[in-house]
C-alpha cells in the first residue's frame, strides 16, 4: 500500500521551471537523443517551462575550489558554466538523463553535481537512464544517494531505455516504445507534484 501523494493534484497553477541535464560528454554519444525525447516529453505534458543543458556545452574544470561547498555554497565558477548554474537556480524540478559508466555515473556529471551546492536543495529530481542490459538503473541509484546528501527529493518514478539501440525503425529513426511514454508521464506527474509542493514550501522559509 502506497501512501504517495495523489500526483495529479495541482498544486501550483503557474508553469513550473524544469531543468533537463544531458550527463554525459563521451564522443559519439547517443544521450542527446534521449535527451531530446524527455524535452518533447516533459514540454507536451504541459505543466512545465522546459530548460535542455548539454553538459558537453559547459565548461567544467575537474578541479573543485578548496573551500568545501557548506562554507562556500556559490564559489566563483567559470564564465563557461554560468548557463548551468542559472538553469539550476531556475529550477524547480530537475530531471537528469545518464548512462552509466562501469556502474557508476559520468564523471562529468559528477563534477557538476559537486561545483554547485544550494542549486539541488529541496527541489524535486528526475531520472531517465539508457545503457544496455541496465538501462542506466546502476547509474540511477548512485545519483539517489548523492542527491540525498544534497538535501534534494529524488522521485521514485524514472524512465529507462535498457538496449536502447534496438528501437530503430526500418528508416533508421529511433522510437520510444509505449512503455517507456506512459513511465515518462508518471515520472513527470509525481515531479509536477513534488515541485509544486517543494516550490511554495521553499517561498515560506
Amino acid at each position: 500500500m502506497t501512501t504517495d501523494p495523489n500526483p495529479n493534484q495541482n498544486v501550483n497553477s503557474d508553469p513550473l521551471h524544469l531543468t533537463v541535464i544531458l550527463g554525459s560528454v563521451r564522443e559519439g554519444r547517443f544521450g542527446p537523443v534521449v535527451a531530446d525525447w524527455i524535452t518533447e516529453q516533459a514540454t507536451a505534458h504541459g505543466a512545465f517551462e522546459v530548460t535542455t543543458v548539454d553538459l558537453a556545452d559547459v565548461d567544467l574544470p575537474p578541479v573543485l575550489p578548496a573551500t568545501p561547498p557548506a562554507l562556500d555554497p556559490d564559489p566563483e565558477r567559470p564564465a563557461g558554466m554560468a548557463p548551468l548554474t542559472r538553469a539550476l537556480d531556475d529550477a524547480d524540478a530537475i530531471v537528469v538523463v545518464t548512462p552509466d559508466y562501469n556502474r557508476s555515473i559520468p564523471a562529468s556529471l559528477k563534477t557538476a553535481i559537486d561545483w554547485h551546492f544550494t542549486q539541488w536543495q529541496r527541489k524535486a529530481i528526475g531520472f531517465v537512464g539508457y545503457s544496455g542490459a541496465s538501462g542506466g538503473i546502476l547509474a540511477i541509484e548512485h545519483l539517489r544517494q548523492i542527491f540525498g546528501e544534497l538535501q534534494a527529493h529524488t522521485i521514485r518514478d524514472y524512465v529507462s531505455f535498457p538496449r536502447y539501440y534496438q528501437h530503430f525503425d526500418e528508416a533508421g529513426a529511433w522510437a520510444a516504445p509505449d512503455d517507456q511514454e506512459a513511465a515518462a508521464k508518471a515520472m513527470l506527474d509525481e515531479l509536477h507534484w513534488w515541485a509544486g509542493t517543494l516550490h511554495h514550501a521553499r517561498r515560506r522559509m
